[in-house]
């Protein structure tokens, strides 16, 4: 029995020395020089647009009449002036927080709209925000493209909707 306590312990401590001495051996040297590690810099891959987005963007639908009471309506006539200067004094009052005639901001700058929108679409815009917002594809993708900023709904009758459009025509 002692000589199997003694074999035994001599084992263990066998087993202990083996395992303690590649210590050194297995040591990581940390104060030497670090070989420089390069980055690979990934570059990111352009994130696929929304569907929505591409199509607002690309959208040039002049065939869109939009959701809303005008069904048709015929600018091609000489611009009224007294009209578009009653439309201007309104998109000053009613839309100019949101848009700009010289630049995008919150909403579409207005200027050149009917080469991307027809005109009944713009009225339709401009009187039924919520139900285009809900309905209207085109209105849908730029809520998209102006970050969810919807078209308030100003409460402007028809007749101010067409000086506004008439105010739009004069923009170059």
């Amino acid at each position: 029995m002692k000589h199997t306590h003694k074999l035994l312990i001599l084992m263990f401590s066998f087993v202990l020395f083996s395992c303690g001495n590649d210590k050194k051996n297995n040591q990581v040297d940390y104060s030497s020089k670090k070989a420089p590690v390069k980055k690979e810099v990934q570059k990111e891959k352009p994130k696929e647009a929304p569907a929505v987005k591409k199509e607002a963007m690309a959208n040039v639908d002049l065939s869109n009449k939009g959701i809303g009471p005008v069904k048709s309506l015929d600018i091609s006539g000489a611009i009224d002036q007294k009209l578009a200067d009653e439309g201007k004094e309104l998109f000053k009052n009613k839309c100019s927080a949101c848009h700009r005639t010289n630049r995008k901001f919150i909403g579409p700058n207005p200027t050149g709209v009917f080469d991307r929108r027809s005109p009944e679409w713009v009225m339709n815009m401009i009187i039924n925000p919520e139900e285009m917002l809900k309905k209207d594809p085109i209105a849908k993708a730029l809520l998209i493209e102006y970050n969810g900023s919807p078209m308030a709904n100003q409460n402007v009758s028809e007749k101010e909707a067409r000086a506004i459009v008439e105010y739009f025509r004069t923009l170059k």
